[in-house]
């Protein structure tokens, strides 16, 4: 587990060299599940006054059928390395399910 002071602050800038990249979310002991960071986006022009970011949002595409459901997921990335997110399902296409963090 990850303390507070350990815990990277995450920004916009950390995920724009991974986007369209596939990223490992974590199911159990053994498995694993593929995502691609499908849009990295900022959600507002400049931080609001006393933030230490911008908010942005992150949207991950899986390919599977499977409707996993909104918590804290383990991802590992060779750009990034292991990052804990919460993840959120927020539609199904033909392409699979998207699923959306929010970094404000």
């Amino acid at each position: 587990m990850i303390g507070l002071a350990t815990m990277k602050f995450l920004a916009i800038q950390d995920f724009a060299a991974a986007q369209n990249q596939t990223f490992d979310l974590t199911m159990g002991a053994d498995s694993s599940m593929p995502l691609t960071l499908v849009e990295v986006r900022l959600l507002a022009a400049a931080p609001a006054a006393g933030t230490m970011r911008a908010p942005f949002s992150l949207m991950f595409r899986s390919q599977s059928a499977v409707v996993l459901p909104q918590k804290i997921y383990g991802l590992r990335n060779a750009v990034m390395g292991a990052l804990q997110v919460f993840l959120v399902p927020v539609a199904r296409d033909r392409d699979g399910i998207v699923y959306q963090a929010v970094f404000n």
